[in-house]
């Protein structure tokens, strides 16, 4: 019997083939964490948005009494507001809501959103067609994104509501 001195090229190509195939399903899990990742910091960002515009209309109940902030169309910035003559409820919410919109539009990739008084909250498809139903007495924030990495999602949508 001879004894047998090393490696036969067959063997080490069967470890080279499963080291290979081992190290591009680690290539993928680190793709797909990057990618989840993403996406968990986008929705924590739109979260946070949120409780802002939330906090915004808190501190100023007089304005959502009169719904200054359901479905501003296209708000503009106030510059009294900024200035330590004041302004009006009405006009700090409209200050706000620009704020709030430049806000959106430079934290989340085509980011847009609307508040708006809504009995089911959890629905719309866009700013645009935000499906805010006017009933009830329930605020709801809705913001949209575009998931960059795949575009075939559409508009993503995060959605809070909160009695003022």
């Amino acid at each position: 019997m001879r004894a047998q001195r090393g490696f036969s090229m067959v063997e080490i190509l069967v470890t080279m083939v499963i080291l290979s195939v081992g190290l591009l399903g680690m290539a993928h899990l680190e793709t797909l964490s990057a990618a989840l990742n993403q996406s968990s910091y986008l929705k924590t960002q739109a979260s946070m948005l949120a409780e802002d515009m939330i906090a915004r209309m808190r501190s100023n109940r007089v304005a959502v009494e009169k719904k200054a902030y359901d479905k501003l169309p296209d708000p503009a910035r106030v510059s009294g507001c900024l200035t330590t003559t004041g302004c009006s409820p009405e006009e700090m919410a409209q200050n706000d809501a620009f704020e709030w919109r430049l806000t959106l539009a430079g934290a989340l990739p085509s980011g847009q959103g609307t508040v708006c008084i809504d009995s089911t909250p959890e629905d719309g498809a866009s700013a645009a067609a935000p499906a805010c139903d006017g009933l009830g007495d329930l605020q709801a924030v809705k913001i949209w994104w575009q998931d960059e990495r795949d575009a075939s999602k559409g508009l993503l949508r995060f959605s809070t509501s909160f009695q003022p």
